[in-house]
């Protein structure tokens, strides 16, 4: 969960992730872990910016061969 997430937007200030979209996500990562662990998986989970987050992934895990992401859509002003 990138924390930049949770902020205001730059244009004005609204919330980019209100209460009820954070639920949904939060229920969507419980159900998709619950989905893995049933087929014999796992998921990890992580508060940080990802820059820095799946770094310290890597380093941890220490056999990573690929890392594999996309990158957000910014709207063009």
């Amino acid at each position: 969960f990138d924390p930049r997430h949770y902020l205001g937007t730059h244009c004005y200030g609204l919330p980019k992730t209100g209460p009820h979209r954070l639920r949904f996500l939060l229920e969507s990562v419980k159900d998709l872990r619950e989905t893995l662990k049933r087929k014999g998986s796992t998921l990890v989970v992580r508060k940080g910016k990802p820059e820095d987050v799946v770094c310290d992934l890597i380093t941890q895990l220490g056999s990573v061969t690929a890392v594999v992401f996309h990158e957000e859509v910014r709207e063009i002003l």
